[in-house]
């Protein structure tokens, strides 16, 4: 009988609770302890899942040693100093999307998975939906060459709240989190890196202190070229909407869902063992750490994205002064 991985979850919000639900389908995982700010909703959300250890405080869980790994669904400000520290902890971590919000601190989580062994990978979810690996695959079997990806980043966030309509502790940003998605999926669907990055942004919020609307443009080493609007300003329809245009076709993917460009649907119900994402994303993080590899979207993979974004922020500065 296989031994359980046992995984700590920090953060138990609207996304850790996705991953929560994805990990109840995963053989062989116990969710051992639940890390979270507010006492009495960690412990409520603990006794939901069955998890029998409920805290408000990362390092508690970290002490513990029936915990073998860590999931960081936190605040994007969080991600690396937490990461850093369930790696001085001995423990595997998945941290969610983004790895950093400053380069030099992705740098250091790299450095330290490096100098520990120890699993290290981050939530770049589109690597793992069903939609985007069917892309990927003919990619890989040289049947689809993409020429240009269009992609669309469109949420209603005018307040500080979260997928649930709950008030943040944190701010969100579209440069950081969202964009990053888009920079690493064009690198990794195309096999060569970034080469070219260019960034504008709309008005300051007044309150929030982000640019609410932001436009961005990349090209890859091997000419093809993608183009990302994103805004925290859109009524609907709400998400992120990739179209690939290529050699051979176009192919429109929203989340786990692919349709070709003449709206006809594509089966991609038999790509992966589950339909979800999240779930895939948790099963590659659970099987690396079995069979002591890298994971996909391993931090050292996904930083060249976090070196474009940190380019990209350089200009949008210089922008503002």
């Amino acid at each position: 009988m296989t031994a359980p991985i046992r995984i700590a979850l920090a953060g138990a919000g609207a996304f850790g609770q996705k991953h929560l639900d994805a990990l109840k389908q995963i053989a062989d995982v116990e969710v051992v302890s639940l890390i979270s700010r507010d006492l009495d909703k960690t412990r409520e959300t603990a006794a939901k899942y069955g998890i029998g250890h409920a805290t408000t405080e990362l390092d508690e869980a970290l002490a513990r040693d029936d915990v073998d790994a860590v999931i960081l669904c936190t605040p994007t400000q969080l991600h690396a100093r937490q990461a850093l520290a369930c790696l001085d902890a001995g423990k595997h971590v998945q941290v969610e999307i983004p790895l950093c919000d400053v380069l030099a601190d992705g740098e250091a989580v790299v450095r330290r998975q490096r100098e520990t062994g120890l699993v290290a990978m981050c939530g770049h979810t589109r690597r793992f939906n069903p939609s985007h690996q069917w892309v990927h695959r003919r990619i890989q079997d040289g049947g689809f060459n993409i020429q240009q990806m269009d992609v669309q980043t469109y949420f209603f966030r005018r307040t500080n709240t979260n997928a649930l309509g709950q008030a943040r502790s944190w701010t969100d940003h579209l440069l950081w989190h969202h964009a990053a998605h888009t920079v690493d999926l064009f690198a990794w669907q195309c096999g060569s890196p970034v080469v070219r990055a260019n960034a504008l942004q709309g008005p300051m919020h007044p309150t929030l202190g982000i640019a609410m609307d932001m436009s961005i443009q990349l090209q890859a080493a091997n000419g093809a070229i993608c183009t990302l609007s994103l805004s925290f300003n859109n009524e609907g329809p709400l998400g992120t909407f990739f179209r690939y245009i290529g050699d051979t076709g176009t192919y429109l993917a929203r989340y786990d869902d692919l349709v070709t460009g003449r709206d006809e649907t594509v089966d991609v119900s038999r790509v992966a063992v589950s339909m979800n994402g999240i779930e895939l994303q948790d099963r590659e993080f659970v099987a690396a750490i079995r069979e002591g590899r890298a994971p996909e979207a391993a931090v050292a993979q996904v930083l060249p994205c976090y070196q474009v974004l940190d380019g990209l922020e350089g200009q949008l500065r210089t922008q503002r002064t």
